[in-house]
């Protein structure tokens, strides 16, 4: 019996709705300038502050939870290599926003030799591969929705005009490596309805929910590193988190977390209005500039 049958974790079959599956975004959307916003606008460094909970979003499709926690590739692993994975994967998102076609290709490349590797084992209770489309689809998806979600928590939520510029440019998140351009959803309508018929796959077992929990109380970095940001990462992480990821994790998130929650964000948004945007996406254009030093002087990109 896989993890994704388990009786203990099984939901009511009803199609699950919005409010199950995103976070609440209230404030209207304050644009800088008239023309159509894109993905690009959302390279500012508070995108990576629901890292964490991408993470948990990644790994709460079973394929994907065990693919990670299970995964024999100790140079790429979160637990053994957390910088050097946070380079990497940070890395990863700047050549599929920012990067050429050529660029695209090679991270895809580099990828692809790491992936290779990860496959279940015959014993193990979750069959999965790391060149699953399907899978690549969800975790792809999930980074659509991180991006989405810290850009609306900053600039208020968009319409839907707004939203459907935002969502055009997005596709390269899945098809920097084996994801189709027919397999995305064409329109930001079609991504809703993927998003959430997807999320009904969504079950994290004892064994990944123990991987998580070693994530979320930063157990893979220095204890005197540990203590003063474990707090304020936890909070931010089940802040990004859906109703629906928050209940398979076992947290509680209570009215008073949300306001919080909320509160800080209208805090961080209007301080972002006065640092300039050089500043504030500044950290993914060096990024970028260090996958590009490293094709060319032919060095590892993972």
């Amino acid at each position: 019996m896989t993890a994704a049958a388990q009786p203990s974790d099984r939901r009511d079959t009803a199609m699950l709705t919005k409010d199950r599956t995103r976070i609440p975004i209230d404030a209207t959307h304050r644009p800088f300038t008239k023309r159509p916003v894109r993905l690009t606008d959302a390279l500012d460094f508070w995108s990576f502050a629901g890292a964490a909970a991408n993470v948990v979003m990644q790994m709460a499709r079973p394929g994907v939870g065990y693919g990670v926690a299970e995964s024999r590739v100790e140079s790429g692993s979160l637990m053994h290599h957390p910088w050097k994975r946070a380079r990497t994967t940070t890395q990863y998102l700047a050549v599929a926003i920012l990067g050429t076609e050529e660029e695209r290709l090679a991270y895809r490349e580099a990828v692809n030799v790491a992936h290779r590797q990860v496959r279940s084992a015959p014993d193990s209770p979750v069959k999965y591969n790391a060149f699953d489309r399907d899978l690549q689809l969800w975790v792809a998806a999930c980074l659509y929705i991180g991006f989405e979600d810290t850009y609306q928590l900053l600039q208020g939520r968009m319409n839907d005009e707004q939203a459907e510029a935002f969502y055009a440019s997005s596709s390269t998140l899945g098809t920097t490596l084996q994801v189709t351009e027919q397999m995305w959803p064409a329109t930001r309508a079609e991504f809703d309805r993927y998003w959430n018929a997807a999320s009904e796959q969504v079950v994290i077992d004892d064994y990944v929910r123990g991987y998580l929990d070693d994530l979320l109380n930063l157990r893979m970095i220095h204890w005197y590193l540990r203590l003063p940001f474990r707090n304020l990462l936890k909070f931010l992480t089940i802040g990004f988190l859906a109703p629906i990821f928050r209940e398979q994790l076992r947290i509680e998130w209570t009215p008073a977390d949300q306001r919080r929650f909320e509160h800080l964000f209208v805090f961080v948004a209007f301080v972002n209005r006065f640092i300039p945007r050089f500043l504030r996406h500044g950290g993914t254009h060096v990024l970028m500039a260090d996958v590009r030093r490293r094709i060319r002087t032919q060095r590892k990109l993972l």
